[in-house]
């Protein structure tokens, strides 16, 4: 486990048990379509706490948020991905200090499905909401999803919330950053991640995280040596203490990652925020 000050976070790691990557990934069709075109199949396999906790040890990762995500099939009108908030609770609770819930959203249910939110948070300590709009076919600044970010200023958690293109089959428009303006505008008092970069429209993703203050960039399922030129350069830059690191695994091993960015030689105090510092403070980690 890293001892320094400020946490090392991965922002985006999928529930990594045996019975979670079988169901979302491998029993799939979506995303088994994915591990294949990816050559993912060697990562893509569960693991124990234990198995998973000495992983992030060998990372020197302290903590990673995983979200209860909600993702629906473009054509067909079935969940893809339905993980409850008691799944991701029932691996928190295990090593809390190290594994931080999120709650999904599905804007299609109504006050039951904001009701969720409020417990994950208030009962079950959960940090943060995670949102994947495509199979819903709409944008995230539809108002179906406005009942979930007034919870969420209520609430006083952040949201991150999936823009730019989509690698599953579904419309890619629905996430382009620049929709985030709205969201900014009618929500200040919001915590926003603009995760997956944002690509290929880096810099509508770019403009928000440096115009509103309550507005981040996540560069998390992008290995950061193939990341746009223009996130880099505005990490290193006018971008400090503006953008995230996560890895979106299983996709992506968080060491692999973190070698890699240690590889831009940032000044110290840009990797601290970058690998862990700013996301400790937009999902309030160190309470």
């Amino acid at each position: 486990m890293n001892d320094k000050k400020t946490p090392v976070v991965d922002i985006m790691c999928y529930l990594f048990t045996h019975e979670n990557i079988q169901k979302c990934f491998w029993d799939a069709p979506e995303f088994r379509r994915v591990i294949e075109w990816w050559g993912l199949a060697e990562k893509t396999k569960g693991r124990s706490v234990q198995e998973f906790t000495d992983f992030l040890d060998e990372a020197g990762v302290d903590k990673v948020c995983m979200p209860a995500v909600k993702m629906k099939a473009w054509r067909e009108n079935r969940l893809i991905w339905d993980v409850s908030v008691d799944e991701i609770y029932e691996t928190t609770k295990k090593n809390p200090d190290r594994f931080v819930g999120f709650a999904g959203v599905n804007p299609f249910a109504g006050r039951k499905g904001v009701q969720e939110v409020e417990h994950a948070v208030k009962d079950l300590g959960f940090k943060g909401v995670y949102l994947h709009t495509y199979g819903f076919d709409i944008p995230i600044n539809d108002k179906l999803y406005y009942p979930y970010y007034e919870k969420c200023v209520e609430l006083g958690v952040g949201i991150s919330m999936q823009v730019g293109h989509s690698a599953e089959l579904m419309p890619s428009a629905h996430g382009r950053p620049i929709f985030i303006e709205d969201i900014a505008l009618d929500f200040p008092e919001l915590n926003i991640v603009g995760a997956h970069t944002g690509w290929p429209w880096v810099e509508e993703m770019i403009a928000m995280a440096w115009k509103f203050p309550n507005v981040y960039l996540g560069i998390d399922a992008h290995m950061p040596k193939y990341l746009d030129p223009s996130i880099v350069r505005f990490i290193k830059t006018r971008g400090k203490g503006k953008v995230v690191w996560g890895t979106n695994y299983p996709a992506i091993y968080q060491k692999e990652a973190l070698d890699q960015i240690r590889e831009w030689q940032l000044r110290p105090e840009v990797e601290a925020g970058l690998i862990g510092g700013t996301a400790a403070k937009i999902f309030n980690l160190d309470k």
